[in-house]
């Protein structure tokens, strides 16, 4: 017999009891209580299953915790799939759940999975039907108790983000078995009344009637409703299930009023969630959604108005500057030369035209004089027929000529105008005049010239030369 022996690590052993416990007996289904829960920063859970007679310590990693729908807190009874595993590092048992559900609450989350799923399926979460919410809304309706937490924190909220602001009430049930079809059919009862407001506008529309809905403002006059919140305060599985029920979520996909759905606490999801235009975690947070601060729309139309002014003021100084530079264009800093120029031109186009004129004349010349040769040898009638043509073309020429020097002088004249318009010595008629040093600049400034010195004044009428005496 052999006096060897084998020698077992710790670190051994327990993987050897890991692996033994895990394979032996798999997932299974456990119920206890929760006790000394930890949320760790890793967003895994690490906490107690307790019963009466015996207590396990249970880990949940984020992957799976993700999906529960409910908050785990110490006292609460569940029911949780899980394997049976062993901690290495201490040796100690533990369960690895994968899954965890409220005791007595599976069957809930069966029906709120099969109708989430149906609902997605049909479009009723799709994003594309979502309507945005109003900027600034006037009136705002609220589907909810009327003696709950719930809609005291929406008017706070609402009264002091914009104190003016209408807010209707439209009080339900929020939970028990005839909760689904009370906020259904306000939601529905609101959508009516904006249509019937809406008609009452046109001729021949009844007057207004009384409703159920408690309007906590003082208003004058009806206004439509431009965003709803429906939603309650936090509470249970059972008692939050009345906005899981498929006929609140049909109602809210057919609101033609945006909704905001504000059922719970930030971690409570239900089907109203997924159909709401948009979903808030709390009432309060619903109410901070649906309108923004007073005093920062009051900011920003301060700020735009700042923009505006500033835009006014760049135009203003473009202007100005564009102004300034035509003023000291070549047009109006030289006139003379311009006047010089355009002379030039219609002196040269003269002479153009002369010419023209001269050799057309004296190529028509040679031609009848070509003609006349032929023709002499033509009968009587023929010289006849040819003087009487070359009569015919003379008259032609003369009067495209006189047609052609009326056009130029037109011409001409147009060109003259111009000038004139142009010409801002037509200033002096009016009493300005201009001043000159002997050089021929212009005077600008005092202190341009010396006491003393001769300066040349251009009038309308002519000019006149002055000796500077004095300076002011």
């Amino acid at each position: 017999m052999s006096n060897e022996r084998k020698i077992y690590s710790v670190s051994e052993i327990n993987r050897k009891a890991r692996m033994v416990l895990e394979s032996a007996m798999g997932e299974l289904w456990v119920e206890g209580e929760l006790s000394r829960v930890t949320v760790h920063s890793s967003g895994h859970w690490y906490f107690t299953l307790k019963d009466a007679g015996a207590a396990v310590s249970c880990a949940m990693f984020a992957r799976d915790n993700a999906t529960v729908l409910f908050h785990p807190k110490d006292g609460i009874k569940v029911q949780m799939l899980a394997r049976p595993s062993l901690y290495e590092a201490s040796g100690r048992y533990q369960l690895i759940a994968t899954k965890l559900e409220e005791a007595g609450k599976g069957n809930l989350q069966e029906q709120f999975e099969q109708l989430k799923a149906k609902l997605a399926a049909e479009g009723l979460f799709s994003n594309d039907r979502k309507q945005p919410l109003p900027v600034l809304p006037r009136k705002i309706g609220v589907v909810t108790s009327p003696t709950g937490a719930a809609i005291r924190d929406i008017i706070n909220v609402l009264t002091r983000r914009f104190p003016n602001l209408e807010i209707l009430l439209a009080p339900v049930t929020v939970q028990g078995p005839t909760a689904a079809k009370s906020i259904a059919a306000a939601i529905r009862y609101l959508n009516k009344r904006n249509v019937e407001q809406a008609s009452r506008l046109l001729p021949g529309a009844a007057g207004n009637k009384r409703d159920a809905c408690s309007t906590f403002s003082g208003a004058k006059r009806e206004r439509p409703i431009d965003v709803m919140i429906v939603g309650r305060g936090g509470g249970s599985i059972e008692d939050l299930w009345a906005f899981n029920e498929e006929v609140v979520a049909r109602a809210i996909f057919e609101s033609e009023i945006p909704v905001i759905s504000a059922v719970g606490h930030e971690i409570d999801f239900t089907i109203s969630d997924f159909v709401a235009d948009v979903r808030a975690p709390t009432p309060s947070a619903a109410a901070e959604l649906a309108v923004r601060e007073k005093g920062d729309l009051e900011d920003e139309i301060s700020l735009y108005d700042r923009r505006l002014k500033q835009s006014l003021k760049t135009m203003n100084q473009d202007f100005r500057l564009r102004l300034n530079r035509v003023a000291h264009s070549y047009v109006f800093r030289e006139p003379a030369a311009l006047v010089k120029q355009y002379r030039q031109k219609i002196q040269s186009l003269e002479m153009r035209m002369g010419d023209l004129l001269k050799l057309e004349a004296r190529t028509t010349f040679q031609r009848l004089e070509r003609s006349n040769v032929r023709m002499a040898h033509l009968l009587e009638s023929g010289v006849r027929q040819a003087h009487q043509r070359v009569d015919e073309l003379a008259m032609v020429l003369r009067h495209e000529m006189e047609r052609k020097a009326e056009r130029d002088r037109q011409k001409l004249q147009g060109l003259e105008n111009q000038l004139r318009m142009l010409n801002p010595l037509g200033v002096l008629g009016r009493g300005y005049s201009l001043t000159r040093k002997p050089d021929g600049s212009v005077v600008r400034s005092k202190a341009d010239v010396e006491i003393g010195a001769a300066i040349l004044t251009q009038l309308a009428d002519g000019k006149v030369i002055s000796n500077i005496t004095e300076k002011e």
